[in-house]
């Protein structure tokens, strides 16, 4: 069983930073972990991913350039660095763990799923 519990979320002028964190328990750390978000009315969408090493990532068209998704291993815990956030950003960001590729977007290749945390961009 995998763990997940997402914090770091709130309110932020546009521009602006934030970074989301994703602690982890149990086979957490021999998975691919990714984040995703879903704004209201709309689908979650898949935003970022990491590979087990953390060697090897990939991000949403959106967010290049301004996300940085990292992993600290020894700490359990998963990052989503956010930068020059923008209104529509504004989302639950969730956290994800599953044992697939990073280049698979859908939600389906995730087999583990934090609560969200709430990131409004206000502008």
């Amino acid at each position: 069983q995998v763990q997940l519990v997402e914090s770091g979320g709130g309110l932020v002028q546009a521009g602006g930073s934030l970074r989301l964190s994703c602690a982890a328990s149990g086979r957490t750390f021999t998975a691919v972990m990714g984040w995703f978000r879903q704004a209201p009315g709309k689908a979650r969408e898949f935003v970022a991913a990491m590979n087990r090493n953390g060697g090897s990532t990939n991000y949403a068209d959106s967010v290049k350039g301004r996300f940085t998704i990292s992993r600290d291993n020894a700490k359990n815990t998963v990052y989503l660095q956010m930068n020059s956030l923008k209104p529509e950003d504004t989302a639950v960001y969730y956290c994800a763990a599953g044992y697939g590729s990073i280049f698979k977007l859908e939600e389906s290749s995730y087999d583990y799923w934090g609560q969200g945390t709430q990131v409004t961009v206000s502008s």
